[in-house]
């Protein structure tokens, strides 16, 4: 079972022996030869939470955070109380087994309680049953080995919330009351939404529909869409429940057993319901839908998801990124944004913002770090994909997590073409986020989309090769901590006769060594894009390297190219992808607030039609990436190139034609600092332009598509 466990995370170790031997005669699974493993959930942010195991039991154990704690917080004395109070009245939470005040045994205050999630039902229910039922058997099992990553966030839950258990107001859209708390407990809050939402997803024939809360066709009832779109806004959490489809099914194996324990109460005949006896006809009916809707991955989830489901790594790392950008990321950008307006015209512009360099801290520390390279993260292209989508709702956020362009290109060539010594010298430094990188490949001089005008000379000399020529658009190169570049260059000694992709090299460069020369930032809109290290004009002048410095042999530039470029382009059209999510949202706030000519801009066909048509193009492209993406993973980068191709020209135009919708809908805003957008348009249009513009990849999707038609022709025959 993938109990979302792991090591104890250095500043939460303690003694074990000490604990080891403090439980010694207290539980009954312990005594001094007792084998215990520990290890600690990955979820439990608040308080520390840990899985004990024995021979023959498992215990959680809670305990305050080490260090110095604010007042009134993290009381899980008041906890543990709450919960053995309920515990002795029969509600179900599980058995708190003890507490311990006494802080010289693991450093705090701490209590054990049993190790539970749906065993508690499973235990009313088998209590109640009448006879076997299978469904109930294979969910109550299903739920056991599938429980949430998250499923340490505690709360006070209703346990019964429906909405024939609220009063509602007259005439006013709120609730007066809610009612029945009976199986209040506590425990995961969604569990409540969860239990609320269960009646969209039963069949209307149900008979115990008319008493339980049937709400399937009732007018005016929010879809399970707008109600989970609802809970997190108010929640303030992203816009997704991780693992819907447990909570779904959990709330239909507790309708099951709350069914078969009415039905048991009418056997006994102390039944308080006149219709008692009809709920045996629900329970197997219940447990059959339940299990259905566990073992389904379509549940209430983007198509996107539907189609290119993430990793179980993939999906727990994502919901750690949206936490992260929810908690740390997005609250920062007024802070980083007044940065760069305070030191627009000063040198400081440059520098990273302080607040940058300690969320980098952050998500190091917490192992959201480099997770661009599956080497290092462990991660597909898919599930990536769908991290740099979040990631692009964020100018800066691809900084955060060291996944910022160039570097991740650079830190895959190095690791895909670099030798030991150039990786220890390099991409180890880069992996840590000491140092960073940009990569010179433009020239001012030459028709660039064509990379094999590429007139920067590269020629040896004994054992070292000497480099001249021009760069342009070197982005990053501005950022104080850019310390090596890439540079392309044509190699002189290499036969001018031969295939002109043959003829270029790469090869790594110090910027600070002797006539390198950074000539001036370039500007994009009137800009210099100092938040992102800015794009430089750079001369090579005379410039001297060791020969160790060449990256995989002279002659073999493009051969690097293509093993770059491949997952740059997929991570820059999946933030796109994210961007211009962002921009619909502020595009809809304001066609849903502002007001011209009676009516809100949303009520307007042609505001309505802008909204609809920015919808159907940004789900086109993300479904299109995910394709690339997963592509990408099974068949490599070679047969991906079509794929990728295609969204580098969709990306481009999808996320600058929302942008320009939302520029539009806001007016003169739209093209001030005052809102987001016109920076966005930068980047967006831009994107059209970087690592190679439209037309160029036209005609490759047209010569592929040419090739592909030839192939099954030949393959009829």
């Amino acid at each position: 079972m993938d109990r979302q466990i792991t090591a104890i995370r250095p500043e939460h170790r303690f003694d074990t022996n000490n604990l080891k031997r403090y439980l010694s005669g207290k539980l009954d699974s312990f005594t001094g030869n007792s084998t215990l493993t520990l290890q600690q959930y990955r979820a439990g942010q608040s308080n520390p939470t840990f899985y004990i195991e024995t021979a023959d039991k498992r215990y959680v154990l809670r305990k305050k955070p080490p260090g110095e704690l604010l007042p009134g917080a993290h009381k899980i004395d008041r906890e543990y109380a709450v919960q053995k109070a309920l515990y002795s009245v029969g509600f179900p939470v599980p058995h708190p087994m003890l507490y311990c005040m006494d802080t010289h045994v693991i450093g705090t205050e701490f209590y054990i309680m049993e190790h539970v999630q749906v065993s508690t039902w499973t235990k009313q229910y088998k209590a109640s049953a009448h006879k076997e039922i299978p469904a109930m058997d294979k969910l109550s099992d299903w739920l056991s080995h599938n429980l949430p990553t998250n499923d340490n966030e505690v709360s006070l839950v209703h346990g019964d919330f429906r909405i024939d258990n609220l009063i509602f107001h007259p005439t006013e859209a709120r609730v007066l009351a809610v009612l029945d708390w009976e199986l209040s407990t506590t425990g995961q809050p969604i569990a409540d939404l969860a239990y609320f939402l269960m009646p969209h997803y039963w069949p209307s024939h149900y008979k115990i529909i008319s008493t339980m809360g049937g709400i399937t066709g009732v007018k005016g009832i929010p879809s399970p869409e707008d109600l989970i779109s609802i809970y997190c806004h108010c929640r303030g959490i992203p816009n997704s429940l991780p693992q819907q489809n447990f909570f779904i099914a959990m709330a239909f194996f507790k309708m099951a057993a709350i069914a078969q324990g009415i039905y048991a109460r009418h056997l006994l005949g102390n039944a308080s319901s006149l219709n008692a006896a009809e709920f045996e006809e629900s329970v197997e009916p219940l447990a059959e839908l339940g299990l259905q809707i566990a073992l389904s991955s379509t549940l209430a989830m983007p198509i996107s998801d539907e189609l290119f489901m993430l990793s179980p790594k993939g999906q727990a790392v994502l919901q750690h990124v949206k936490e992260f950008m929810r908690k740390h990321v997005l609250p920062a950008q007024q802070e980083v944004k007044e940065y760069y307006a305070k030191h627009k015209d000063t040198p400081e512009r440059w520098h990273t913002p302080a607040v940058i360099e300690e969320l980098k801290a952050k998500a190091r520390a917490t192992g959201l770090w480099n997770l661009f390279l599956p080497a290092e993260s462990g991660l597909s292209q898919l599930d990536y994909a769908h991290i740099a989508e979040e990631t692009g709702r964020c100018f800066y956020a691809p900084e955060v997590f060291n996944c910022q362009a160039p570097d991740t290109g650079n830190m895959e060539v190095l690791h895909l073409f670099g030798t030991e010594e150039q990786k220890r010298l390099w991409l180890e430094p880069l992996l840590r986020g000491d140092i960073r990188s940009c990569f010179c490949m433009t020239e001012p001089d030459v028709a660039s989309s064509d990379a094999t005008n590429m007139e920067c000379i590269l020629h040896k000399d004994k054992d070292h090769f000497i480099i001249n020529g021009k760069k342009w658009w070197s982005s990053g190169a501005g950022n104080p901590k850019c310390e090596i570049a890439i540079v392309m260059c044509r190699s002189k000694s290499l036969d001018s006769n031969s295939d002109r992709h043959r003829l270029h090299s790469m090869i790594l460069v110090p910027l600070n060594t002797p006539g390198v020369k950074k000539i001036r930032p370039l500007t994009v809109f009137s800009q210099d894009d100092a938040i992102h290290g800015g794009h430089f004009e750079i001369h090579f002048d005379n410039v001297r390297v060791p020969a160790s410095n060449i990256l995989l042999g002279e002659g073999r530039g493009f051969e690097i190219a293509q093993g770059r470029l491949g997952p740059g382009r997929l991570h820059h059209c999946m933030r796109a992808v994210g961007l211009a999510e962002w921009a619909l949202e502020l595009l809809c706030q304001r066609a849903a607030h502002r007001q011209a000519f009676g009516k809100r801009l949303y009520q307007h066909e042609v505001v309505a039609h802008w909204i609809a048509e920015c919808r159907i193009a940004i789900s086109q492209s993300r479904l299109l990436t995910l394709h690339a993406a997963q592509t990408l993973d099974t068949q490599g980068n070679k047969t991906a190139r079509k794929q990728i191709a295609m969204i580098k020209v969709a990306a481009g135009r999808m996320v600058t034609k929302v942008v320009d919708c939302a520029i539009q809908v806001y007016g003169g805003a739209g093209v001030s600092d005052d809102f987001p957008l016109a920076e966005m348009y930068a980047y967006a249009r831009t994107l059209r332009i970087a690592d190679g513009p439209d037309e160029v990849h036209l005609s490759s999707i047209a010569l592929l598509e040419l090739r592909d038609q030839r192939r099954r022709a030949q393959s009829k025959l």
